[in-house]
């Protein structure tokens, strides 16, 4: 104002009366300017208003609602911006507010300078990010809002956080910042300095930042580690997420650091002492435990002994008879009881066994069985080569298919079938491979023994082409009874391929001629006016 009123004075110095001369003295010989940080003392406080002195003529006045009720009081040193320097009644108008807004932009603009944090509480959410209140209003993108993407801005709202100012143009009131900036700062202060420090075989606290498959991602401060899933539990695990969350807190060992890469092993279960140090006392071969079967293979099932240890029971030391599968034994979950059978402590096995809590019933198998008597059992399984009948007090016994009929079988499904109740002869018995022999023709006799009473020389008999031949055709009278039909027998003359005559199922009538028991051996003939009429096949006439 003073600068305007010179220039004016000089370029039009008759245009000047003596008022404005006196206001251009009394506005050069005033010490403030408009806009000017003063410090002034209260000296008054009215209904509305307070008064400071700022050592000007006259007190100055400021609205009582700028003041917070503790700075109130008479004597009271503040900081006040000159707004214009007199009102109607002559008094110099201040502001409080401004000098603090000027106050603290001018903080805000050193400590940017001096690249130093600041304070502030989130107060809105706008338009690509927040709102932050540092004495001034701020602006914080959302992308700088945390060191990881936050889905959720407003639960900022409310809570106080230390911040980098990226961006300040005091000219446009505008203040940029970054929370991840100062984060990631002070991560980095921290790493260093936990990593000066950090040594293998530490206890250390960290936060869990990470799951996956194989492990969990620990941050011990500025730095990560790996705690492996092998690493979380002495026991067994299936996943991480079984024993650790996100965010959670825990205690680590250091198990291995290299400082070249930064890489960190870290280990949860080496915190307590390992449970195989002490098996082989805790655990002596042929003693008996309670187990959990915690897991089950083709091959057998795996039982905890306690957490850490766990033991082997094979599918053949599960019962004395044969099982086919675990399951059919065991379920997981199951607590059974076991015997130790043997422990590996250096491989880490223990062998276990649930048999051995049962008399073995091969040691009385000759007692019970004695060769050449009569057993009842239940078939167990079938195959292609025989059948496997089980027998009370667990021996399983085997029928080949050689001995299921005195007649040839084709499969042994076509003479018994699964789950059937049987009897069967005791054949042999080797204890030492737990083979036991058995035989279902042999309950009968051999139909050869009394083949010469039952088809006597002449009779005639009715049976079933079961082979052809070029001598001629086979034909079977009952199970493990067959005879030949000679091609001179068939009864047509010049016949020279036995197809001529019979046909493979053909069910004939014929005359028994010859017998030889010894050699199991019957000569026939086929009785030409008890066979079936059938079609002469073309070209089967005789000249």
């Amino acid at each position: 104002m003073e600068e305007k009123l010179e220039k004016q004075l000089v370029s039009e110095p008759e245009e000047w009366d003596v008022e404005d001369l006196e206001a251009l003295y009394a506005h050069t010989l005033s010490p403030f300017r408009e806009g000017e940080i003063l410090k002034g003392k209260i000296v008054k406080v009215e209904k509305n208003a307070v008064l400071v002195d700022v050592g000007y003529k006259s007190e100055g006045i400021i609205p009582l609602e700028e003041f917070p009720p503790q700075e109130v009081a008479v004597g009271n040193e503040i900081e006040v911006v000159l707004e214009y320097r007199e009102d109607e009644e002559g008094r110099v108008v201040l502001s409080r507010e401004r000098a603090e807004r000027i106050r603290r932009w001018n903080e805000l603009e050193e400590l940017y300078q001096r690249g130093e944090p600041v304070e502030g509480v989130v107060v809105s959410r706008v338009k690509g990010g927040l709102m932050v209140d540092v004495g001034v209003k701020a602006f914080l993108p959302a992308s700088q809002a945390d060191l990881y993407p936050v889905r959720t801005l407003e639960k900022l709202i409310g809570q106080r956080f230390v911040f980098k100012i990226v961006k300040f143009d005091k000219g446009e009131r505008n203040i940029v910042l970054s929370r991840r900036l100062y984060l990631e700062e002070e991560r980095e202060k921290q790493k260093q300095e936990r990593l000066a420090t950090l040594e293998v075989g530490q206890t250390v606290e960290g936060e869990i930042t990470k799951i996956t498959d194989y492990g969990a991602f620990v941050d011990l401060g500025g730095v990560g580690g790996l705690l492996h899933l092998s690493n979380m539990s002495w026991g067994r695990v299936s996943h991480p997420s079984d024993l650790f969350s996100v965010g959670q807190r825990i205690q680590v060992k250091v198990l291995e650091f290299n400082r070249e890469t930064e890489r960190i092993s870290l280990g949860y279960k080496q915190l307590t002492p390992d449970p195989w140090e002490k098996v082989e006392q805790k655990y002596p071969e042929g003693s008996v435990v309670q187990a959990r079967v915690v897991d089950i293979t083709d091959y057998g099932a795996f039982l905890e002994l306690e957490e850490g240890i766990e033991g082997l029971l094979h599918l053949s030391q599960m019962a004395w008879q044969r099982v086919k599968h675990p399951s059919q034994v065991v379920k997981v979950g199951d607590v059974i009881e076991v015997m130790v059978l043997s422990v590996d402590k250096e491989n880490r096995r223990i062998s276990l066994g649930t048999k051995q809590l049962t008399p073995n019933p091969w040691d009385v198998v000759e007692e019970r069985y004695p060769v050449g008597s009569t057993v009842t059992g239940k078939v167990k399984a079938i195959t292609h080569f025989g059948v496997f009948v089980s027998l009370p007090e667990g021996v399983d016994g085997f029928i080949h298919i050689s001995e299921l009929s005195w007649g040839k079988v084709e499969h042994p499904s076509a003479v018994v079938k699964k789950g059937e109740a049987i009897e069967a002869k005791v054949l042999d018995i080797d204890k030492e491979k737990e083979h036991l022999t058995l035989s279902l023709k042999q309950l009968t006799p051999h139909p050869w023994q009394a083949i010469e009473q039952k088809y006597p020389v002449g009779s005639v008999v009715e049976g079933e082409v079961v082979s052809l031949a070029d001598f001629g055709a086979f034909v079977r009278l009952e199970p493990g009874v067959e005879g030949l039909i000679h091609l001179s027998q068939l009864g047509k003359p010049h016949v020279s391929r036995p197809e001529e005559v019979v046909s493979l199922g053909q069910r004939v009538q014929v005359e028994v001629l010859r017998i030889d028991a010894e050699e199991r051996k019957m000569s026939l003939r086929l009785v030409a006016e008890s066979t079936e009429e059938r079609e002469e096949p073309p070209g089967s006439e005789h000249p």
